[in-house]
């Protein structure tokens, strides 16, 4: 059987041992050396940088996310053994692991370690989709022939770069298409390798929960679960004409991923629709000073997430949860495309106004769609608002001293609510 070390990449055929090295950490499969659909994804990407930039953390529960009132963003494996998730409320994830440290995210930080991976990638392959700061489609089809080496060793030298040059680790899922690979990398975290080969397909997926499609909601997922659809063995028993007539569009993907078949191709900058944030509060509340706070503090990383990623948005997004869960959502179009906190929250702000009496509120979050290029954001002054230029001239020169010193180094006043 096709093995592979991942440590040393030496290729042999079958043994539990690295015949050259001697280590362990070896993945074998029949079609190891054919497949060529990946999909790679960082192991707590963001407490892994923190680990890294300050290794007294190494051992340690490290959480990453805002105060009591907010969410998990991430969570360390060590914290994730004692069942804190991400999206989970901070309060709950502090009754876990009471032991925690937790730490706010440092986006521009991420940001950069992020590209340094996509550079890795980029040496393999150009097509490559990326989904997150963190994660990425790769199609290594062609390969081969230039790099001399099948695309599962190329693979595993990425995350090996990764771990060696920027301190951070990542797992592996290979397979014949995307659906299948984002499921694999899954199976073997962290500084996992898993494979899901063509031969395998149909008796893989049979028994597993129709949770792992990627993509399908908790709204979905439960029409399918009262259709007693539980199980992708479930799901193959249905025609695809009736599962069309229940589910509609949705129907027809399901009957072709139930059968573990996937014809969407990875694409290269695929574009990004929006870039967003939002809180939920540990209780519901309708004190506008904490609510202003946290918008403030939302459209603050939306502006910085669209400068890290050189986007601006020409649509504001206001999104509201009411202590009924009701979703509340409220949009404007812009004049000229922004990039700007200051404006991203005037803007917000503005939406927030006629619906404030709605509270009290569980959930408060703020984004940008419609997005462009940066150059092209913030070109036409706001005749309504002639401070407006002073603001983003302030907003930048802020950026740069942050950059230099660190993001608390200046800190707005509305951020303290």
């Amino acid at each position: 059987m096709p093995t592979l070390c991942r440590d040393c990449l030496t290729q042999f055929q079958s043994g539990t041992r690295c015949p050259k090295c001697g280590r362990p950490r070896v993945v074998a499969h029949d079609e190891l050396f054919d497949l060529k659909i990946a999909h790679m994804d960082c192991d707590a990407f963001y407490a892994s940088v923190e680990k890294r930039d300050n290794p007294e953390l190494a051992d340690k529960p490290v959480i990453i996310g805002g105060g009591r009132r907010g969410v998990v963003s991430t969570a360390c494996y060590v914290a994730r053994v004692r069942g804190v998730r991400s999206a989970m409320p901070m309060f709950k994830a502090l009754q876990l692991c009471p032991d925690a440290v937790v730490i706010k995210p440092r986006m521009e930080i991420y940001s950069k370690v992020s590209r340094k991976i996509r550079a890795m990638m980029e040496e393999l392959s150009p097509a490559i989709e990326p989904l997150s700061l963190d994660e990425a489609f790769l199609d290594l089809t062609g390969t081969e022939r230039l790099h001399g080496v099948p695309p599962a060793v190329m693979l595993a030298q990425l995350v090996k770069r990764m771990k060696d040059e920027l301190g951070v680790t990542g797992s592996i899922g290979l397979s014949h298409n995307k659906f299948l690979a984002k499921i694999a990398s899954d199976l073997d975290k962290p500084r996992g390798f898993a494979v899901i080969g063509k031969a395998e397909t149909e008796a893989f997926l049979r028994p597993k929960s129709i949770r792992l499609i990627w993509g399908v909601g908790e709204v979905t997922q439960q029409s399918l679960e009262r259709a007693g659809i539980r199980t992708f063995d479930d799901l193959l028993r249905w025609d695809r004409q009736d599962l069309n007539a229940r589910f509609g569009h949705t129907g027809d993907r399901l009957w072709f991923l139930a059968r573990g078949e996937d014809r969407r191709r990875v694409t290269r900058n695929a574009p990004m629709k929006s870039i967003s944030n939002e809180t939920t509060f540990h209780e519901d509340t309708s004190d506008l000073d904490i609510l202003d706070g946290h918008l403030w503090r939302m459209s603050e990383k939306v502006s910085d997430r669209a400068k890290a990623k050189g986007m601006a948005g020409r649509v504001v997004t206001l999104k509201l949860r009411q202590a009924d869960f009701k979703i509340l959502t409220r949009r404007v179009a812009l004049t000229d495309a922004t990039q700007i906190a200051d404006k991203i929250y005037r803007t917000a702000r503005g939406l927030f106004e006629p619906v404030q009496r709605k509270g009290p509120f569980r959930l408060i979050g703020a984004g940008i769609s419609d997005l462009v290029p940066e150059a092209q954001a913030d070109l036409a002054g706001d005749l309504l608002d002639p401070h407006a230029e002073t603001r983003a001239r302030a907003e930048r020169a802020t950026d740069a001293i942050r950059e230099r010193f660190g993001k608390d180094a200046i800190v707005k006043g509305r951020a303290l609510r």
